[in-house]
């Protein structure tokens, strides 16, 4: 009998098929409710589907707008035919009234927001290029979680997220919240470093755990690949490839895709592990992960590092640790992208919160 694990849980296979796992192995640890903000688009199917799989989950609101090519009452039909603990609800809005007026059954009770609506990048379209459409889109739903669950971690996925987390912050700070409930998302950068290291080394991506700093752009990307054992036993002429790669990740997929479509998959795997973080870290297990928030570990006040989550969300923001050379001088190189793409958040903030 072969056994597969997936986010913590192991089913057994025989003859083709998986064993159903006994109810009350996790029924009884269901507490959280989870929004997914874009979840039947396509990165929020699949990580509704994975936060719904977490046995922690007690329910799951799938939130889409009206004219979403899959309705959101219908990917919660589908997934609530999952055998796990979770209910899952679909919500339709209307883009055309304030998010705030209609989500307040959504989000009331809500622990972990994740938010990966918005346009997606296409072919030759830089982040930069999504920020007005996609600024205005998390703002209302900010707005709707400040009103109905301002104690709620939101995680952003939505890009470019070097812009919109430091613009969402700053609209928690006007209303009195807590700045660091406000999360940018770059677990995925994490997860191309980890597997193209494996790749390289032959060795596990279970293994390997290579710290992304700085931001989740291009050259604000940098993967630290000296503070992991196993990456840091590649030869030094092969970590610039190595950077570049992991860097542009995300124009490998929409290239391979012809112009269909971007990182939906590995972005909803990487964003159902960093919400399981979140969520062990509340269930009471500290638990790390590198995130963008807003910081004081550098001069910049947003930056991706270490954080630990905990009871209520980000309760450590850790130091950048020891540089070699080659990662001193791409710091310096993230850190000038970075406050160029930060200040055009903090410019839309001023304007628009």
């Amino acid at each position: 009998m072969a056994s597969l694990r997936v986010l913590g849980r192991t089913f057994h296979r025989a003859a083709g098929s998986f064993a159903r796992p006994a109810a009350a192995a996790f029924s009884s640890s269901a507490q959280f409710k989870v929004c997914i903000n874009g979840g039947a688009g396509g990165i929020g199917q699949p990580l509704t589907m994975l936060m719904a799989m977490n046995e922690t989950v007690k329910e799951v609101s799938v939130q889409d707008v009206t004219m979403a090519a899959v309705p959101p009452s219908g990917v919660a039909a589908d997934l609530g035919h999952l055998e796990f603990p979770s209910k899952v609800v679909g919500y339709a809005t209307d883009p055309s009234v304030p998010a705030v007026e209609q989500l307040e059954a959504c989000l009331t009770g809500c622990n972990l927001v994740l938010i990966p609506a918005g346009m997606p990048r296409k072919p030759g379209m830089t982040r930069d290029d999504l920020f007005n459409v996609n600024a205005g889109i998390a703002k209302g739903v900010v707005e709707a979680c400040a009103k109905f669950c301002p104690d709620a971690v939101v995680g952003l996925i939505v890009n470019p997220v070097n812009s919109i987390v430091p613009a969402m912050a700053e609209l928690y700070k006007k209303k009195g919240l807590d700045p660091l409930k406000i999360v940018g998302v770059t677990t995925l950068d994490i997860v191309r470093a980890n597997k193209f290291v494996a790749e390289i080394t032959g060795k596990s991506p279970k293994d390997i755990e290579v710290p992304v700093i700085g931001g989740h752009a291009g050259v604000t990307i940098m993967p630290v690949f000296s503070q992991d054992p196993i990456s840091a036993t590649i030869s030094a002429d092969k970590i610039p490839a190595l950077d570049k790669r992991t860097q542009d990740g995300g124009t490998e997929v929409v290239e391979a895709k012809a112009g269909k479509g971007s990182a939906t998959l590995s972005m909803a795997y990487s964003g159902a592990r960093f919400g399981n973080k979140v969520l062990a870290g509340l269930a009471g297990t500290p638990t790390d992960e590198c995130a963008y928030v807003a910081s004081s570990v550098t001069e910049l006040p947003y930056f991706s590092s270490k954080v630990t989550f905990g009871k209520t969300g980000v309760e450590k923001i850790h130091d950048i640790g020891t540089l070699n050379s080659y990662e001193q001088g791409r710091l310096k190189e993230a850190m000038d992208q970075l406050k160029t793409e930060i200040d055009k958040g903090l410019d839309y903030a001023k304007s628009n919160c």
